[in-house]
């Protein structure tokens, strides 16, 4: 197989590659950390004070129900984000579009953080709740992909899933931090102030978290295989279509094997929160501490499946994670409706636990599966697609079987569902791990 000449470096040469991939992986992920963060918190306030706060017109249930659509407003916008930055940033960059994301995000965060509400300007703070949480998730669906694509496209081809697990570790990292803050903010005043004006302070934060990821960005360099890749072969006019003509199969079959995480991921963020106040009888410090717990179990599990898998390929390590995630899904609300504590953070950590097995190896495959002219396009529609689809309505549709049957039993099967689709899209993806990103242009 031939060799681009640029590939060729001395020794020295190959010490500064990887220096720079390290600092570009290290930039990535903590951009990554902080745009998590900012996403993560708006579910926290989604399930804790938004009803009361901007929908106090309505019933208990029906406050909640309003409170999980706006964090589903999120989700919708997703896919708009992904195909804009992505267009941009096959077109003119990686680099560029991270800025623009992180700048957004921190930008809707702060607004939400100040947004008066209902009681103060009435039918307009619903409305500047969605416009600000659309403006969120816009951001997100340029984000991921694009931090992705430059940690993996900077890593040398044998070590691609460990470096593209750095920047997936921001996932877990954004639920602890996100839920860390609400912890501290919580408990450092009395439920009334919290409830009045205490559940701003998560969202203020984000300013400055986002000044700090500004700076760490703009210091890095664009991809070089991007770079490469434009200066053999021009940049494609409309990679979103050309993405969709070439390889539509591979973006819907990507989607699925992401559907499940999703589903369940925000099932145990969001979802679980208002269950475990409401019908499991802890308190919010419990909660948040136990999704904390978790989100700490996840990370150590997806770096360790990421270097895995580039020794025994990805298909093989996201198959194993997702017909686990098939079987914790049968166990999953059974454990949690014992009420005993014991039993819930062993659920809780064992739903999270299990997904760092999908979640390491998913960057450097959704990397994989498109050619460099349209990654950004592809990746980007996958992951935001399967959001949708996933992430967006299972808060909703957990709270909708709830409230209908008042037992979990059809969210299980919900979850179990779900599972099994995702599950079965990763038997029918190609392996990718032994691929050259240099010879995808």
């Amino acid at each position: 197989m031939p060799t681009h000449p640029s590939d060729t470096r001395t020794t020295g040469g190959q010490s500064n590659a990887a220096a720079d991939a390290r600092r570009v992986a290290v930039a990535s992920a903590i951009g990554t950390t902080i745009e998590w963060y900012d996403f993560f918190i708006y579910g926290t306030a989604a399930a804790t004070v938004f009803a009361p706060q901007f929908f106090p017109q309505v019933s208990e249930v029906a406050g909640t129900l309003a409170s999980f659509a706006t964090f589903g407003i999120g989700f919708i916008a997703r896919p708009l984000g992904g195909v804009v930055m992505g267009h941009f940033g096959d077109r003119v960059g990686r680099k560029g579009m991270l800025v623009w994301a992180l700048l957004l995000m921190g930008v809707a965060t702060l607004g939400i953080g100040l947004l008066p509400t209902y009681a103060t300007i009435g039918a307009w703070a619903p409305v500047l709740l969605v416009t600000l949480r659309f403006v969120q998730g816009f951001a997100l669906g340029g984000e991921w992909s694009g931090a992705v694509l430059m940690s993996v496209e900077h890593a040398p081809d044998d070590r691609r899933g460990a470096f593209g697990s750095i920047v997936a570790f921001g996932l877990p990292a954004g639920i602890i931090l996100s839920n860390l803050v609400f912890l501290v903010a919580s408990t450092a005043v009395p439920a009334a102030e919290f409830n009045a004006w205490a559940w701003r302070i998560p969202f203020i934060a984000s300013g400055v978290l986002v000044a700090v990821g500004l700076w760490v960005r703009l210091g890095i360099a664009e991809s070089p295989v991007f770079a490469r890749a434009v200066a053999t072969h021009g940049a494609r006019r409309m990679p979103v279509v050309d993405v969709l003509k070439s390889s539509g199969g591979t973006v819907l079959l990507a989607a699925g094997t992401y559907l499940a995480i999703s589903s369940l991921g925000y099932i145990v963020l969001v979802y679980f929160i208002t269950y475990a106040t409401r019908q499991l009888g802890l308190t919010l410090p419990i909660a948040l501490t136990l999704v904390m717990i978790a989100a700490a179990v996840c990370a150590p599990s997806l770096l360790l499946a990421a270097r895995w898998s580039d020794r025994v390929g990805r298909k093989r390590l996201m198959r194993w994670g997702l017909g686990a995630l098939i079987l914790w899904s049968l166990i999953f609300f059974p454990l949690l409706d014992t009420k005993s504590l014991p039993l819930i953070a062993v659920s809780i950590v064992g739903m999270l636990f299990v997904q760092g097995f999908y979640l390491g190896p998913q960057p450097a495959v959704m990397s994989e599966l498109f050619p460099t002219a349209v990654r950004y396009s592809g990746s980007s529609l996958a992951v935001t697609l399967a959001s949708v689809c996933g992430g967006a309505v299972a808060p909703i549709v957990a709270t909708y079987l709830f409230a209908q049957t008042g037992t979990s039993s059809l969210i299980t099967v919900y979850m179990v569902a779900v599972s099994i689709v995702s599950w079965l899209c990763a038997l029918a993806l190609p392996e990718t791990f032994r691929d050259s990103l240099s010879h995808r242009d």
